[in-house]
């Protein structure tokens, strides 16, 4: 067999490969995403009740107001900085990350703060102080980021551990919440891998509407 004929089946074998895992493997698990899995594959979004998407089941949001759940701290504020107005320094690591600090490192209590701001706080002190002073037990989550930095969860305890503020300030039964947490806290992956988890941007838009359906 001649070198041109070798050539030869080399190049086309090459150019049938090429075209199978670039082109045709790639549309077709985009078609069996977009057929099997629809909501996955296009970013797991949510709606509100207007149908305008508010955000991802998988990219976590600040919420901070005694009306709302709250969520899990975050050192870059989930990202919601400007690049060009970014004076705490919350992008600085990318838009996902943890800060690395160990629990022994005093610097892990210190708030990234501007410059020109004459008293930096301790975040954590801080949250700490204003948990309790709401009458919230603290947990863990509710303290320290997670490694992502964009985790939508918190556990059913830091859920359940903000009924009584909520309820409160929002006139409902705790009870009433209690269900909302319940319906919206997601179990173990395939029943035994992981914790379960409460979606605090579900839950909150469950909590509105139940705010406006009373």
């Amino acid at each position: 067999m001649s070198f041109a004929t070798e050539a030869s089946r080399a190049i086309r074998s090459t150019v049938i490969l090429w075209v199978i895992s670039s082109i045709i493997y790639p549309f077709v698990m985009i078609a069996f995403g977009q057929v099997i899995f629809p909501s996955q594959a296009n970013g797991s979004l949510i709606k509100n009740a207007q149908g305008q998407v508010v955000g991802s089941t998988l990219i976590g949001q600040p919420f901070s107001s005694d009306r709302y759940f709250n969520s899990r701290p975050s050192t870059t504020s989930y990202s919601t900085a400007e690049p060009k107005k970014d004076e705490a320094g919350v992008l600085k690591t990318g838009v996902s990350g943890a800060s690395n600090l160990a629990p022994s490192n005093p610097a892990l209590l210190e708030r990234i703060k501007g410059k020109d701001d004459p008293d930096p706080s301790k975040r954590v002190e801080g949250d700490l102080n204003r948990l309790k002073t709401a009458g919230v037990q603290p947990t863990a989550d509710l303290l320290y980021t997670s490694g992502s930095s964009l985790d939508p969860h918190i556990t059913p305890e830091a859920a359940r551990g903000q009924v009584a503020r909520i309820a409160k300030i929002r006139g409902l039964q705790p009870q009433q919440l209690k269900t909302l947490i319940s319906q919206n806290t997601d179990g173990r992956f395939l029943g035994i891998f992981g914790e379960p988890g409460v979606n605090v941007l579900k839950l909150n838009l469950a909590l509105d509407a139940l705010k406006s359906a009373s």
